[in-house]
């Protein structure tokens, strides 16, 4: 038989383990308390009963059994807890309290202990056995001497006490027990709202949340890393969708393109106006151009999918920047513009080397391609004031107006400047994704201005946190 759910929650379950060992440390320290007690009353007992014993043979020493027997009689008649009863030498009771000796099984000579239960009447007339201990001796005439005392309220007092403990321990037990349900079932209700959310997410629902209580205990942060990680999914497989999306939209045109080039190259060769050979040579550098770009779309989804830095390391990027600048200053001379760089040393940053370098592999090859001949341009790298890093490129090309910056950062923006030269307007929106995973940013000013005709160019900025 299958228990009920709320019988089966861990809560209830530990609630149920602290009880058993609530129990057993009560019953522990119940039976402690039981026998400390009735060592300490039966310690107490025999101590007096030594003391009357004491009075009593002082007596028998002193004036003989008569003197003995008197002051038992006496004693006998005041009541008292004390037990008596002074025995011939043939164990035949003469005078005392009790009709006959309770030691069943005396040796003969020194003193015999023995705890034993006393027969008494209560007001109502019931019968009753009383706990009561007692001492038995031969006196040196020959007569026995018994003196007890009687310990029945003593026990009564620490039955009263047990039964108290064990009611004090019931009701904690039927309060744990309560207490344990009730967290239970709170425990099992906030339980129930997380596997609602799982259980609508794993069904697509990627919109479903866990309500939070505010009370910041586990529950409730247990909610919130689960709806922090519902986010991030929620927002990965959005970028995913939207990069398939954006991927088959965005290859669209180039791949109508490509389907046109190679019609006319298949019409143009049938009819012996071009080489077959120089056909699939332009086939063959189309395909290189649309796998470029489509190697470039996708690692922009990559990186916003991800939301963050992939593989990052610390090194100095002044390093990353005098590399980047060696290795684009032949081409910047080529087309007959002056390539400059000033690189501050000692720039640490923690980050991504092979995406910071496409970054500003990008920013530099921008600058070349759109500056015309006899123009400049500038790679810097240095600390900014509050620490920040920052790579800048600075050219005298045309530039790009205030109101298309914001623009030409998303992907396939071309401005009607940039027509004439070979790209998708892919460039900075690799770079700004780059940023953005780096929690860097991209900033877009005007350049130097106009100069001998150039100008009013463009300087783009790349800045990092620091490491």
């Amino acid at each position: 038989m299958k228990l009920p759910s709320l019988f089966r929650r861990t809560p209830f379950r530990l609630t149920l383990l602290f009880l058993a060992l609530f129990a057993t440390a009560a019953s522990a320290l119940l039976l402690y308390i039981y026998v400390a007690s009735k060592a300490e009353a039966e310690t107490r007992a025999e101590t007096d009963i030594r003391r009357e014993v004491g009075v009593l043979t002082a007596i028998y020493r002193a004036r003989g059994v008569d003197a003995l027997n008197a002051e038992l009689i006496d004693r006998a008649s005041k009541g008292g807890p004390y037990l008596f009863l002074l025995m011939d030498s043939e164990g035949r009771p003469q005078t005392g309290n009790v009709n006959e000796s309770p030691m069943s099984e005396y040796s003969g000579s020194g003193e015999q202990w023995e705890t034993f239960r006393l027969s008494d009447a209560d007001p109502e007339g019931r019968v009753t056995r009383r706990a009561a201990m007692g001492v038995q001796l031969r006196l040196p005439g020959g007569e026995l001497l018994f003196v007890g005392e009687d310990i029945g309220d003593t026990e009564a007092y620490l039955n009263r006490l047990t039964q108290a403990l064990w009611g004090a321990a019931a009701l904690v037990f039927l309060l744990g027990l309560g207490g344990g349900l009730f967290l239970s079932r709170g425990v099992e209700r906030s339980m129930a709202g997380l596997n609602r959310v799982v259980a609508a997410v794993q069904a697509g629902d990627l919109k479903q949340r866990v309500p939070l209580r505010n009370s910041g205990d586990e529950l409730d942060e247990l909610g919130a890393n689960l709806n922090g990680m519902l986010d991030r999914l929620e927002q990965s497989m959005a970028s995913i969708r939207h990069a398939g999306d954006a991927i088959a939209h965005d290859l669209r045109s180039p791949l109508t393109r490509m389907r046109a080039k190679l019609e006319v190259a298949i019409i143009d060769v049938e009819a012996g106006r071009a080489d077959a050979g120089e056909a699939l040579g332009n086939a063959l550098t189309e395909a290189d151009e649309l796998l470029k770009t489509f190697n470039t779309v996708l690692a922009i989804a990559r990186l916003q999918a991800a939301g963050e830095t992939p593989d990052p390391a610390v090194f100095d990027a002044a390093d990353l920047a005098s590399d980047m600048a060696e290795l684009y200053e032949p081409a910047a001379e080529d087309k007959g513009l002056d390539f400059s760089a000033e690189i501050e040393r000692g720039l640490p940053v923690n980050a991504n080397r092979a995406f910071l370098a496409q970054a500003l592999a990008n920013l530099i090859d921008n600058a070349i391609k759109y500056t015309p001949t006899g123009g400049a341009v500038m790679l810097r790298a240095r600390r900014r004031s509050n620490g920040e890093v920052e790579f800048s490129v600075t050219d005298t090309g045309p530039g790009v107006p205030d109101e298309h910056r914001e623009r030409v950062v998303q992907r396939f923006v071309r401005l009607e400047n940039s027509r004439t030269e070979p790209g998708s307007g892919l460039g900075l929106s690799l770079v700004a994704a780059v940023a953005e995973a780096h929690d860097g940013r991209l900033q877009l000013d005007e350049g130097p201005g106009a100069v001998d005709g150039f100008g009013p160019g463009l300087r783009v900025a790349f800045i990092l946190p620091p490491a």
